[in-house]
């Protein structure tokens, strides 16, 4: 497929897990009707074929932040940049996450939602990198657990590119990536092999 990058969840294993979720869901929040959070715009892909697979009445809200500091990893620290329109108090949420890493963006997110005063509040996570954590936050859903390599693909983002690819695929030559960003640019055509490496 490519030197650069490998298939490591293919999309056909993505939709088969997302159904589950969704069932998951749906039976454990029984007759409540949960309002559906994302933060863009990693989880909005996710979120999309997510909530399709809920067989319940429910809401959806977007949140958008940007980290504090530099280069990738903000230790926690958060500016929300576009705030829930819903008034969450009382309601059951479910944040809906594409990654959960060290896990301190998302304790922030969770103190933050639950100052709101929900009834609960749970994590879906697509991918759990669970080898880095450093909060001691656990989502409540786990699509997979992910490996410490850097992913694109499905929402996930590489300087804004390659959210539209199919499949989340694993980064094997960062450096090759880094020289050249439109690399991969030829695997949008939908052909990146289909099974993981």
């Amino acid at each position: 497929m490519s030197e650069i990058a490998s298939v490591l969840f293919a999309r056909e294993e993505i939709g088969r897990r997302i159904s589950e979720l969704g069932r998951e869901i749906a039976g454990d929040y029984g007759a409540r009707d949960p309002i559906l959070v994302s933060v863009l715009k990693g989880g909005t892909i996710f979120l999309a074929d997510l909530m399709r697979s809920v067989s319940r009445p429910l809401e959806i809200d977007f949140l958008s932040i940007s980290g504090f500091g530099d280069g990738d990893e903000s230790m926690g620290r958060v500016r929300i940049l576009k705030d829930l329109d819903t008034d969450i108090a009382g309601r059951d949420v479910l944040l809906v996450e594409d990654i959960v890493d060290t896990g301190l963006t998302l304790a922030y997110l969770l103190s933050t939602l639950e100052g709101r005063g929900p009834d609960s509040v749970r994590v879906c996570a697509l991918l759990d990198k669970s080898v880095r954590r450093i909060a001691p936050v656990e989502p409540s859903y786990v699509g997979f657990d992910c490996p410490d390599r850097f992913v694109i693909g499905y929402g996930l983002d590489f300087r804004q590119r390659y959210r539209n690819l199919a499949d989340i695929l694993a980064v094997d030559d960062m450096a090759a990536l880094q020289a050249d960003p439109d690399a991969l640019v030829p695997l949008l055509d939908g052909d990146t092999g289909g099974e993981p490496a």
